[in-house]
């Protein structure tokens, strides 16, 4: 595996445990609609659907990771997103989380959750 795969793979692995540690419960993980994926699905405490978006960087020398959610990527999420919520007949709340993973494997990173994304 490609030393970028392996650190997105990481910070995937990461992000899920940090949720399952504040309370969520992880549904499902790398689903596919197409071309287009959503990383984590899980369920908040008071029953909210969030899909999340992890964004994973070594180093914040090129910017935040949060920046690479481009109107293309809310795009393509929304689509995707829409897709889960038909297939899966889901009836309540929702959102869309991103939660940035900075570090590298091996090391402790540093985590941010950012909550409700606007999809517009």
């Amino acid at each position: 595996m490609a030393a970028h795969n392996e650190l997105g793979k990481w910070g995937e692995d990461t992000a899920a445990d940090y949720l399952q540690r504040n309370g969520y419960a992880i549904v499902e993980r790398d689903w596919k609609s197409g071309h287009r994926d959503l990383d984590i699905i899980a369920q908040d405490k008071d029953g909210t659907v969030v899909f999340v978006e992890v964004k994973t960087r070594r180093n914040r020398l090129f910017g935040e990771p949060e920046e690479a959610v481009d109107y293309q990527k809310l795009r393509s999420l929304r689509g995707a997103i829409n897709h889960y919520i038909k297939y899966r007949h889901i009836n309540g709340n929702s959102r869309l989380d991103i939660i940035t993973v900075v570090g590298t494997i091996g090391t402790e990173p540093e985590i941010d959750h950012i909550k409700d994304v606007s999809l517009i």
